[in-house]
């Protein structure tokens, strides 16, 4: 499980690399409530972007985007509310990616898969 941990974070730590260097502007990192979690808040031009990010070392249990089940997507949208709501940004445009890492040999490739829900 530690492991694992290490990895979803080093995944996460790449992604807001990747969408830094995109010009996106990094609002808050592991945004916990009682429906979840969300890994990324970021804005996007003038977007709220509510990022998902999945980390494999290998391809054993399919692609990172499968993790993101319609379990997962419920959880995922009630979290969003709740933030929204919490932060009084019901009327802003908002948009859900899921960010894909695979770190193979000290390598990594990122897929960011925008507008995914």
């Amino acid at each position: 499980m530690y492991l694992k941990h290490e990895i979803g974070k080093l995944g996460e730590n790449i992604a807001c690399k990747y969408l830094e260097s995109k010009g996106y502007k990094i609002v808050e990192r592991n945004f916990e409530a009682r429906q979840g979690e969300i890994d990324i808040i970021a804005i996007d031009n003038k977007e709220i972007v509510f990022i998902e990010v999945k980390t494999r070392t290998n391809k054993k249990y399919g692609n990172p985007i499968e993790a993101v089940d319609k379990n997962k997507q419920k959880h995922l949208i009630k979290t969003i509310e709740y933030y929204l709501h919490s932060r009084h940004l019901e009327d802003e445009f908002i948009r859900i990616d899921i960010i894909e890492i695979y770190i193979i040999n000290n390598k990594y490739k990122i897929n960011h898969i925008k507008q995914v829900i």
